[in-house]
């Protein structure tokens, strides 16, 4: 395998469950994301609309490869609920060997033709 290019870490959160399962499957059924983690119940605390506000979200942890962040963000932008979800990257500065190359290896396969996801 050649050089292998960035990987990422992507935080994106969504409004319930549903929402980031459903995005989710999207994103690793389309290869934009090796790998989706869904943290239920995180609390949330924000500036929006000129007041602090206050939510339950399900945090979505995202493993996938720099190259495919802007595809992934018009994804993301066009499932969500939210105006302005929350979509940031991290670089992934050391991993698992192993783990990095899979990210790589699932992420280069072609996209599915299938657009139905499985429903959560």
């Amino acid at each position: 395998m050649h050089k292998a290019e960035q990987s990422i870490v992507v935080f994106v959160t969504a409004s319930s469950d549903e929402e980031a399962c459903r995005i989710g499957h999207r994103l690793v059924q389309d290869k934009m994301a090796a790998c989706v983690t869904l943290l239920p119940g995180v609390r949330s605390l924000f500036w929006w609309e000129g007041k602090v506000a206050e939510e339950r979200e399900t945090l979505m942890i995202l493993k996938t490869r720099g190259a495919l962040f802007a595809d992934l963000v018009r994804t993301v932008k066009a499932l969500h609920s939210y105006q302005v979800p929350e979509i940031i990257a991290l670089p992934i500065k050391k991993g698992s060997a192993d783990y990095l190359e899979w990210i790589q290896v699932v992420t280069n396969k072609p996209k599915n033709k299938l657009r139905k996801s499985k429903n959560c």
